[in-house]
C-alpha cells in the first residue's frame, strides 16, 4: 500500500560530487539504498511510501557528507 494515493511521494535522491562512498546510507536503509562496486549508493527510483519515507529520513540523517537528500518533501529540496 503506498504511503500517499497519488503515487507522488518523495524520492532519495544523492548529490555525486558530495558522496564519498561510505556507505552508510546503505546500511541504515538497506532496502532502499544499494551500493555499487566502489561503494558509492544506488538509490531507489521509485517514490517512497511512508513508511520507506521514514528510512530515508534516516539514511540522510546518518550521512557524513550530506550528500543525500529528499526531493518532493514540503520541507526537502524539491
Amino acid at each position: 500500500m503506498s504511503g500517499r494515493a497519488d503515487g507522488a511521494g518523495p524520492r532519495l535522491r544523492i548529490d555525486p560530487v558530495a558522496c564519498d562512498g561510505i556507505g552508510m546510507c546503505a546500511h541504515v536503509a538497506p532496502g532502499l539504498v544499494r551500493v555499487d562496486s566502489w561503494g558509492y549508493p544506488i538509490p531507489a527510483a521509485d517514490p517512497l511510501t511512508a513508511r520507506q519515507a521514514r528510512a530515508a529520513s534516516a539514511a540522510v540523517a546518518c550521512c557524513p557528507r550530506r550528500a543525500l537528500f529528499l526531493e518532493g518533501t514540503r520541507s526537502g529540496n524539491g
